[in-house]
């Protein structure tokens, strides 16, 4: 059995903005698709960078979530500079991703309406529970006490 092609990463950031432009303005798959003359699976199709979107279906779906064609590229080194075959620099394409999530996109609509001392504690929390905390201590040559 064959493994199915991972899709090229500039095709997961067209279609990452695609998804993330659909949520933040509250339109359904469904409903994007019907305006587009698709099925719902094909859009899905097309948020999972699954299947290439035509210059043509870029365009008509840059005209029914109100953007210019310029948004879905925003992220993305030009072609033309020496950083365009750098595509996931420092692992940025990795966060790109979570944050073009329906979590991510929550997390990024909520988070600047929490006070900035409370974002700092929140950010501490995360990294203690992502593991990060004890290599920063350790770094700074601090003791931690067990929990």
């Amino acid at each position: 059995m064959t493994e199915a092609p991972t899709p090229n990463p500039i095709d997961l950031h067209v279609g990452g903005r695609i998804r993330a432009r659909r949520k933040i303005i509250g339109v359904s798959q469904s409903t994007l698709a019907d305006s587009l003359g698709l099925t719902f699976q094909q859009v899905q199709k097309y948020e999972r960078g699954a299947n290439r979107v035509s210059a043509s279906k870029l365009y008509e779906i840059a005209r029914k979530l109100q953007v210019g064609i310029a948004f879905f590229f925003e992220g993305l080194a030009d072609p033309m500079s020496a950083e365009a075959s750098d595509i996931d620099v420092d692992g940025l394409g990795e966060v790109h991703a979570y944050l073009m999530t329906a979590e991510g996109i929550d997390l990024a609509r909520s988070l600047p309406k929490v006070p900035r001392r409370q974002r700092a504690r929140l950010l501490a929390l995360i990294r203690e529970l992502a593991g990060e905390d004890d290599e920063a201590e350790e770094a700074r040559g601090g003791l931690r006490v067990a929990a």
